[in-house]
């Protein structure tokens, strides 16, 4: 009787050994299912951050050359007027839709706002006492064009903010300007595209104004 109790005994040990060996190996597929779905998800985060930060990157414009401030007359009472720059695509990446904005009814330097404008573009004007927002701006292709608006790889847009050559449309910066830009003043221009980082080109009046002036 002791013997049938003892091995009785056993098999009890033995079974209760197995369910909780069941149960530890169900807790740790529980965790492992847990850990490789935070895994996953982590991973396809990651690699939305590495295909949006590409796509930003290869939408940004690089400035490509000097910037050139157009003057109202020369010496310490000049005004700048004009500011022109040259733009290229970084990384050969995206193409950036360069599509003129319309000049607004009043003639002065500001473009077309709201759901009459038509530009992708937007150039902003700061100084230490003023900002301005969507300034009136043209643009001429240099070199290798294929004829349409977008800034594609190879290409580059010479930028104008104020009157372009070729018309008088869209006023100038004196009229935009609620301090004018005169001798001595720093300046900073924002070229904001719908992709991709805020161009900022920042730049310094010299002393002494000449009609064409190269702002280093």
């Amino acid at each position: 009787m002791l013997k049938r109790f003892l091995n009785h005994e056993k098999g009890i040990t033995g079974l209760e050994t197995a369910i909780i060996l069941i149960a530890f190996v169900v807790v740790a597929a529980v965790f492992s299912y847990t850990a490789l779905s935070a895994g996953l998800f982590s991973t396809q985060k990651a690699q939305e951050a590495v295909y949006s930060g590409l796509k930003e990157a290869q939408s940004t414009l690089e400035l490509r050359g000097p910037v050139i401030a157009t003057a109202s007359e020369t010496g310490t009472a000049g005004r700048v007027k004009q500011i022109t720059f040259t733009l290229a695509n970084v990384l050969g990446g995206e193409a950036v839709d360069f599509t003129k904005p319309t000049a607004d009814t009043n003639n002065d330097c500001k473009a077309l706002t709201g759901t009459g404008a038509d530009n992708r573009v937007v150039i902003n004007y700061i100084d230490q006492t003023q900002k301005v927002n969507d300034l009136y701006w043209t643009f001429i292709p240099l070199g290798k064009d294929n004829g349409n608006n977008l800034l594609e790889s190879n290409e580059k847009f010479q930028v104008t903010v104020g009157n372009d050559v070729a018309t008088t449309a869209g006023g100038n910066l004196i009229d935009a300007l609620t301090t004018n830009l005169d001798i001595n003043s720093t300046f900073n221009l924002e070229i904001v595209t719908p992709a991709g980082a805020v161009l900022s080109i920042e730049r310094t009046v010299p002393a002494y104004m000449d009609t064409i002036m190269n702002l280093r």
